[in-house]
């Protein structure tokens, strides 16, 4: 019988060592999908024909996270040329969905901060299908065909697969859009009209069918003809405005990467619509105090990294929206002149309360891995529905529900990020990469995943390594925090278990909103990371060798496989 991990508790009781390894590594949030990334690099294929094929085993083994219905988003580190490249894989609202029709059909009113979660009209175009076509295209090797890459998640989704702990617990805990009456396909998601348990084997032929017709005939596979026509069908059926032409129309964008540098270490990341930005200025502002001198997780460096995060979001908050629609102040808010101004607004003794935008201008759910191969190429990637399932919407006949990424929209008309047709949304889920300022060679591949708190995770497990000297395990395994953010709005600060109640209370005398201690299955919304980390290392004979260190989140299912 298999087992009930529903109502089991979420605890640490075991350790994990960092994965050490010569020939690169995969690190994800399921075993399985981990084991076949590995599988493509043995194959001959590259660290992004690895991630591509990691990309469509997590839709299989974790759909209640990411799937072929939601967006991606990659960054590649193309060892050869020593340069860090970008693919934006998110899609646009459709062409007909105005703030003014959704207001006159009574689905938006006033006051309200963003479209309802579960609304048809929160589906934007999703972007992964694309995206995978194009990293393959792009970044990868040449020597595997997407059929080769997308076979073992096939023969996953025919042959059936145990369903791993955590999956199931959030698969059974946020299942209720698909056993909706209305949803006519939501049980094609489920096993015998439940969600699976724990190492039930769950078997996903229509999603099988929908890979086959990706691996026949490319985008067009899924964005014309009978993927395209069941999508929209769906979203018409319960209200949307999605047409054939917007997917048709549908295309991912090749961005430069920006970055910043932080104690000789450049950070990249995905330029807006992306989050990556409110990292990046985190990392500017905090460059100016002395982290290393400070207590890891004591209060004295929690209140420096959550105000310096907690600005960084009244800025990103605002300015991140669509830069072809709207003009972003990438250059300004990334200046470490506006990083100063924001920085002096920092006490030591007390909470600001209140974060306010600055002036930069001059004049629930996700997935994450990283892939490194044997050339030394790195390629650092993310796939969401947004909220678990997203909306729960499934298209007939094709096996994945349809991403809510439109309730990330303004619904304030003087706002950047307001909805608008064909327009892309605030995106939360960013890949992270790291190189070394001086030489170019790769540092860091990493990302954590989970909304908002993403930003926030890619500081605290940069800061954990490069001023505290920890391990990629170490880094993931230590305690977090999350400043909660409903509504685009910052509230309270929660702090995981394993942070001291005396700090807790120190946090919150300098006048912190504190949630402590969150624990057990809570845990998720401190999200789920994946690092490996280059480093050169002597050998006993011969040239020193690249070695490559991995972790992978505890708080996930999954682990780090070296080859």
């Amino acid at each position: 019988m298999a087992a009930d991990s529903r109502e089991s508790p979420l605890s640490f009781i075991s350790r994990r060592s960092p994965v050490v390894s010569l020939h690169g590594a995969v690190a994800s949030s399921q075993p399985l999908a981990t084991e076949v990334g590995v599988r493509i690099l043995k194959a001959g294929g590259n660290a992004a024909d690895a991630a591509v094929a990691v990309a469509a085993c997590l839709n299989i083994t974790e759909p209640c996270s990411t799937g072929i219905g939601g967006d991606a988003f990659c960054l590649f580190y193309d060892a050869e040329k020593k340069i860090v490249k970008g693919i934006n894989g998110s899609g646009r609202a459709p062409s007909k969905l105005t703030l003014d029709l959704l207001k006159s059909k009574g689905v938006v009113k006033s006051g309200d901060n963003h479209l309802p979660y579960n609304s048809a009209h929160s589906v934007t175009v999703p972007g992964a299908a694309a995206a995978w076509c194009d990293t393959v295209e792009q970044f990868g090797s040449g020597k595997l065909s997407m059929r080769d890459i997308l076979q073992p998640a096939i023969d996953l989704a025919k042959q059936g697969f145990p369903v791993h702990p955590l999956a199931a617990y959030f698969w059974n805990n946020c299942c209720s859009c698909l056993k909706n009456p209305a949803n006519k396909h939501g049980s094609d998601m489920l096993l015998n009209g439940q969600p699976p348990r724990a190492g039930d084997v769950m078997m996903m032929p229509l999603l099988a069918a929908t890979f086959e017709e990706l691996c026949s005939k490319g985008k067009d596979g899924f964005y014309k003809g009978r993927i395209a026509k069941a999508i929209v069908d769906v979203v018409q059926e319960h209200g949307g405005l999605l047409s054939l032409e917007d997917l048709e129309q549908h295309h991912s964008t090749f961005d430069q990467p920006i970055c910043t540098s932080y104690r000789g270490i450049n950070v990249w990341e995905m330029p807006p619509n992306g989050q990556g930005i409110t990292a990046l200025l985190a990392l500017n502002i905090l460059e100016g105090f002395d982290i290393k001198g400070m207590v890891h997780n004591s209060s004295e460096y929690l209140h420096t990294v959550i105000e310096a995060l907690s600005l960084s979001f009244a800025d990103t908050l605002w300015y991140n929206a669509d830069p072809s629609k709207v003009n972003v102040p990438v250059n300004g808010l990334l200046s470490k002149e506006h990083a100063a101004k924001r920085r002096a607004l920092i006490k030591p003794d007390r909470a600001l309360g209140s974060y306010q935008r600055g002036s930069p201008f001059s004049g629930s759910d996700t997935v994450y891995f990283s892939v490194v191969d044997d050339q030394g190429n790195a390629c650092s990637f993310i796939n969401s529905n947004y909220t678990n399932f997203g909306t729960g919407l499934v298209p007939e006949g094709c096996g994945f529900t349809l991403q809510n990424r439109g309730a990330n929209f303004s619904l304030r008309p003087d706002h950047p990020n307001v909805l608008e047709p064909m327009k892309r949304p605030y995106h939360t889920i960013i890949p992270g990469m790291a190189t070394q300022g001086d030489s170019g060679e790769l540092y860091a591949c990493f990302g954590v995943m989970g909304g908002f708190m993403q930003p926030q995770g890619h500081v605290q497990v940069l800061l954990n390594m490069i001023d505290f000297g920890m391990d990629p395990q170490q880094a993931l395994d230590v305690p977090r925090f999350c400043i909660n953010s409903k509504g685009q709005e910052l509230g309270s600060v929660f702090l995981e278990e394993g942070i001291s109640g005396v700090v807790a209370k120190e946090l919150m005398e300098l006048g912190h909103k504190i949630t402590h201690p969150v624990s057990g299955h809570d845990r998720s919304v401190f999200g789920r990371g994946q690092i490996i980390t280059r480093k050169r290392a002597p050998c006993k004979s011969g040239p020193n060798r690249d070695v490559y260190w991995s972790g992978s989140d505890p708080r996930a299912d999954g682990l780090a496989i070296g080859l």
